[in-house]
């Protein structure tokens, strides 16, 4: 596809784009994010979008589930980072598994912010931001493999230090 084909496409695509993700995301910034974010994808696709029967059909899909992934990381950002009493997800807890809960979580966050830099980093796009691996690749400069192995030596810490604060209080709690 070259450059012309692709600005008749955007032209084509970018209003029905912007209505899908308005509908989803409900705010402008977001909708007009999603549908550049959308485009970029299509473009670095560029030369297997020939293989597609519709572009306007995979264009619509990508966009869609674009949309549904940012309201999902909203949704987890609120859940577990604003609000850590909403991290259990049971309205029905007890206090004190609420409390529990909440220490659980706050213990888990500080464990997470006292990993090396490179550890903290990966397991906070994998993990947090729930980014692919190419775009973490993207960000950091490392290969794929380097960064699963630095995922899973900071998973393993974390899960490590969070047995260690179960038992330092007192629970035979041992899962993470």
């Amino acid at each position: 596809m070259t450059r012309t084909e692709f600005d008749d496409l955007v032209r084509k695509l970018g209003r029905r784009l912007y209505g899908i993700a308005y509908r989803i995301l409900k705010t402008q910034e977001g909708s007009e994010d999603a549908v550049q974010e959308v485009m970029v994808k299509l473009w670095k696709m560029n030369a297997k979008l020939s293989g597609y029967d519709s572009v306007e059909a995979l264009a619509t899909t990508m966009t869609k589930n674009y949309c549904i992934d940012i309201i999902r990381k909203q949704k987890r950002y609120v859940n577990s980072d604003q609000n850590p009493l909403l991290f259990s997800g049971n309205n029905e807890s007890s206090p004190q598994e609420k409390m529990e809960s909440v220490e659980s979580f706050l213990a888990i966050r500080s464990i997470i912010d006292g990993l090396p830099e490179i550890y903290r980093t990966i397991i906070y796009m994998r993990d947090i931001e729930e980014m692919e691996y190419d775009e973490i690749s993207e960000k950091t400069g490392q290969n794929i493999n380097t960064i699963r192995v630095n995922l899973s030596r900071a998973r393993k810490m974390v899960r490590d230090d969070y047995k260690k604060f179960y038992e330092e209080s007192g629970r035979n709690k041992t899962t993470a």
